[in-house]
């Protein structure tokens, strides 16, 4: 994967633009990765990986039987409680 500093990337556009047909461009500020450039074909499948993932949990909890308004409530009660006690 290329990296370049976000400063050089108005000065790199049109050469980043055409690497990221090939690889994803790692953008650092401050040599901290901040980015990434990558293709649109790239993105869309990134993006089908990600709904098939959340496709297949759903589908496991689905299985594992699904919890009711009550239980759905307390749950979320108790996480809140503990990121107030956090």
């Amino acid at each position: 994967m290329r990296t370049v500093n976000a400063t050089d990337v108005r000065h790199q556009l049109g050469t980043l633009m055409s690497s990221i047909k090939v690889e994803p461009v790692l953008i650092e500020k401050n040599g901290k990765p901040i980015a990434v450039m990558l293709s649109i074909e790239e993105f869309e499948r990134l993006q089908e990986l990600e709904d098939s993932w959340w496709g297949e949990q759903a589908k496991k909890a689905a299985e594992e039987g699904l919890l009711t308004e009550e239980e759905t409530k307390t749950w979320l009660m108790e996480r809140l409680n503990e990121t107030a006690d956090h």
